[in-house]
């Protein structure tokens, strides 16, 4: 009973994992065009935004269970995807 409930309360964390991956579909770079912004205000908000798509990369590495090269590889790329061109 308890190995069933440990892997439902996994599985459940997966899909919650890759809601919120998909909930951000614009770039960042793209949101803070949208939302106009500039200057500082640009800067800080895409600091932000590339360390919270840095952790959800991090977080979908864990879940796929990559390690090493392939780990950093994808994580570059997921990140880099998420922030956009700049």
């Amino acid at each position: 009973m308890l190995k069933v409930f440990a892997f439902t309360s996994t599985l459940t964390l997966a899909a919650l994992v890759g809601t919120s991956a998909l909930a951000q579909d614009a770039s960042c770079t793209a949101s803070a065009a949208e939302k106009k912004l500039s200057g500082a205000a640009k800067s800080s908000f895409l600091k932000k935004c590339e360390a919270d798509a840095q952790a959800r990369c991090e977080a979908a590495a864990t879940e796929k269970k990559l390690a090493g090269a392939a780990r950093t590889a994808n994580v570059k790329k997921c990140t880099q995807e998420a922030v956009g061109a700049s």
